[in-house]
């Protein structure tokens, strides 16, 4: 897929006020310092689309972007700088699972993970959360540049180790980039691509 326009639309903490295009929409979500404006900005080849901190916890709204006038890239705030609480669903802002739970545009979500870490349990915990709620997401790997490959096959591991270890009977889909060096691009495009074929082939919704 080739971005050809990409265009900041709207931020706001209510789904209510979200747009109201019927055209598919791809959350991006992660902890904070994750990369992921960063990882954003390189996906749609905008050097600033969204906006990069080196403050954790800078966004702090839903933001959609409209991508080639036919799809909706948002970024949502990360959850690990919200406050911590012993169910799932209050590890980050509530009007974040308002969005995952009622949003009918959301087609697919991205959940952004640091490579360099190993497996975080705040990480398992929002998986399983968007598992259970029946939410369709991918998994990217970020910040790739930063380790050896022999650590980010070790890493990845663990992570199926510890899905496994939940009950998930597969890892969801993952791809495995670094913002810095463009790894990973083209496959999370062409992913998108080939949904949005099916999704306006098949679904009279949109």
């Amino acid at each position: 897929m080739k971005i050809n326009t990409a265009e900041f639309i709207i931020s706001n903490s209510e789904v209510a006020k979200c747009p109201k295009d019927i055209i598919p929409e791809y959350a991006f979500i992660g902890r904070s310092n994750v990369g992921k404006s960063s990882l954003i900005n390189m996906i749609t080849n905008h050097k600033s689309l969204a906006k990069t901190s080196s403050r954790p916890g800078k966004t702090q709204l839903i933001n959609h972007f409209k991508i080639n006038s036919n799809w909706f890239l948002v970024d949502l705030p990360g959850y690990g700088y919200a406050k911590v609480s012993k169910k799932t669903k209050n590890i980050f802002q509530k009007f974040i699972t308002d969005y995952f739970e009622t949003r009918e545009q959301l087609v697919c979500a991205f959940v952004l993970i640091d490579i360099r870490h190993e497996a975080q349990k705040i990480d398992i915990e929002f998986m399983s959360y968007m598992g259970e709620s029946e939410i369709p997401f991918c998994i990217i790997f970020t910040k790739a540049d930063k380790i050896g490959k022999t650590k980010i096959d070790s890493h990845i591991a663990a992570y199926k180790k510890e899905m496994y270890a939940n009950n998930w009977a597969e890892m969801p889909p993952y791809f495995i980039t670094s913002a810095t060096e463009g790894t990973g691009r083209e496959e999370v495009l062409h992913y998108i691509d080939e949904i949005n074929q099916e999704v306006f082939k098949n679904n009279n919704q949109f």
